[in-house]
């Protein structure tokens, strides 16, 4: 065990110069080696809402010399720092970047109702004409998916404006408004603003027309039909003129002023945009065109990359820290009765334990795999509006979760009951049952360990303005309201079902597989990724083949919830087996990863009020 001591404080100070390296790197990267200040900024707007949003402001630009701005923005159920290759990349070419939280996300305020969601662009196009330093004749925006919305919804309030703020408008992933609602005429709303959009391929809730039999067509042959061909035509009905393709700037002049569109056609999926070079090359040459950038740099030289690679070096480094801080605090007097008398070895697979090992995690697998559809579709999952819960991403994510955790429970239970009773199993020896003093300290470590694990997110933030994520999985500082909001139901859920997991996993399941003990826990961590892998390898095959997907809106968006999930499930279950091997207690990793995974699900999420 001093081995064991020794090897968490080098893994533990790796971990830690691991999350310093990321911090120092994504701030020397998002600032253009110090070249752009970047604050944080809270502010009141006009309809009474708190908005948040990361300011870029690039040297030398001043009242008397000032620079064209771009608000960017993200779209449902995600945040501002989803915009960063955005937000790198425009302002490193010297555009003011304002990078919001929409309400209801991140750190703004939250609002009932999606109306209000989408009022927060405009709000922030009005922050930004408001500074000095800002060319208000040169302001763009762009927004992904419900960011998208969020820009016609701006376009629409300055058009009833005394004074017109929007010069070019680019829609990531979300479709423009191509027809008047009332007449079902085609119409041109946006004036002669720049207008882009980009049209991802596969995207999975936007781009669908319909062809001249009245059946959806699909998005990668969006281009054709007639809602692409009118914008391209500055808001004409398409009819009898000419065909017009993606990747080409169309130019016409509209009340004496030159206006351009363009679609950009990236074979991408819609959550892909975000972490997309094609995407992001096309939001350079878009807002150069449009708007000129002040530092002109090759639209195919990014380095956006860089700080996301960096990111990730602090996610992994988090996740090495919460493993190996909570094996040395099993050293401290107070928590040292929680820690084994020797690393716990795996158990000796007997022929009939064979068959309830692979019978078992097969079954919970498939079960995971069969529901997960059903259930987020029955509970209210996906909503506009508070129904029941202020979260409904979580809430359906955390629902699943809990279902399946019960029925591994269950599972465990007919095991025990015939076969592992009469066949030496242990319930003490594995851990399973716990006295109420040891069950009080490991509550008790897990709080600490959580606690301390996220000060290293909060002091990333607090002093780099950075936080640890690789595309839609990250790590982030949250206000407090976000841990009010997360205790009922959300953690209560979770963590029922990485209780469950830790308890299969390491009491259950944890046993002498392979020649190697690394070889249980990888076929364990495999198969605990199952349910999500499966689901997402049924839809995104046939999506890339046919050009249609298995499970269309809601279940689309179910599915791309299950993205960070597959990452979650086998990183969270090797955790789980480090601290297991030391403690012989699966209650501790348990709950350390259902309170983590709670934190990371209610922080990246839309909350409504």
């Amino acid at each position: 065990m001093d081995l064991t001591r020794k090897r968490a404080k080098i893994w533990l100070s790796i971990s830690v110069v691991l999350m310093l390296v990321s911090m120092i790197f994504v701030s020397v990267i998002q600032s253009s080696g110090g070249k752009v200040t970047i604050k944080d900024l809270r502010w009141e707007t006009s309809i009474g809402v708190k908005l948040s949003g990361l300011l870029f402001v690039p040297a030398g630009v001043s009242a008397e010399n000032k620079a064209p701005a771009i608000v960017t923005s993200h779209g449902m159920f995600n945040n501002r720092e989803m915009q960063d290759a955005n937000f790198v990349e425009l302002s490193r070419r010297g555009y003011v970047v304002l990078a919001i939280d929409m309400p209801s996300h991140g750190h703004s305020e939250n609002v009932p109702i999606i109306v209000d969601v989408l009022n927060g662009m405009y709000e922030a196009v009005k922050m930004l004409a408001s500074l000095d330093y800002v060319d208000s004749e040169r302001i763009g925006i762009t927004g992904h998916s419900l960011g998208g919305w969020s820009c016609d919804a701006a376009v629409g309030a300055d058009n009833e404006a005394p004074v017109q703020l929007i010069s070019a408008a680019l829609l990531n992933c979300a479709d423009a408004t191509y027809k008047n609602q009332e007449t079902q005429e085609y119409v041109n709303i946006y004036g002669n603003r720049d207008v882009g959009i980009i049209a991802a391929q596969y995207d999975e809730f936007f781009m669908v027309d319909t062809d001249e039999n009245g059946n959806p067509t699909s998005p990668r042959d969006y281009v054709q039909y007639g809602n692409a061909q009118s914008f391209l035509h500055f808001g004409k009905d398409p009819t009898g003129l000419e065909k017009r393709s993606g990747g080409t700037i169309y130019r016409e002049v509209i009340d004496g002023k030159e206006a351009i569109r363009v679609i950009y056609n990236p074979a991408i999926t819609h959550p892909w945009s975000h972490f997309s070079k094609r995407s992001t090359t096309a939001t350079i040459e878009f807002f150069d065109e449009a708007l000129g950038a002040p530092r002109p740099i090759a639209a195919a030289n990014q380095v956006w990359q860089w700080k996301e690679f960096f990111n990730l070096v602090g996610l992994i480094g988090f996740a090495i820290f919460v493993v190996n801080f909570t094996i040395l605090m099993l050293y401290t007097p107070f928590f040292s009765p929680l820690r084994a008398k020797e690393i716990v070895a795996p158990r000796t697979l007997q022929a009939g334990g064979k068959a309830w090992f692979w019978g078992g995690i097969s079954a919970t697998a498939l079960f995971g795999a069969i529901v997960f559809i059903p259930v987020l579709s029955n509970i209210n999952s996906f909503t506009i509006t508070r129904q029941p819960w202020a979260q409904s991403s979580p809430w359906g994510i955390s629902f699943w979760a809990a279902v399946v955790g019960l029925f591994a429970v269950l599972s465990m239970i007919a095991f025990y009951n015939f076969y592992g009773k009469k066949n030496g199993y242990n319930l003490t020896d594995t851990g399973v049952k716990i006295g109420l003093k040891k069950l009080g300290k490991t509550v008790l470590l897990a709080i600490i360990v959580v606690s301390v694990s996220y000060g290293c997110v909060f002091f990333a933030d607090y002093f780099f303005k950075s936080d640890f994520r690789i595309w839609v999985l990250a790590v982030k500082a949250f206000d407090a309201t976000k841990i009010y909001t997360a205790v009922f139901p959300y953690m209560v859920l979770f963590l029922i079902y990485y209780l469950a997991q830790s308890v299969a996993a390491n009491s259950f399941n944890y046993n002498t597989l392979g020649k190697k003990q690394w070889v249980n826990t990888a076929v364990v961590a495999f198969f605990n990724a199952i349910p999500p892998l499966v689901i997402l390898a049924i839809q995104y095959i046939k999506f890339f083949i046919t050009g249609f997907m298995v499970w269309t809106d809601p279940g689309s968006m179910f599915i791309v919830w299950l993205i960070p999930i597959l990452v979650i499930l086998p990183v969270t279950t090797i955790m789980s087996r480090k601290i297991y091997r030391v403690t012989g207690n699966p209650y501790l990793p348990g709950i350390i990863n259902g309170i983590i995974a709670t934190l990371i699900s209610c922080s990246n999420t839309l909350t409504w009020l």
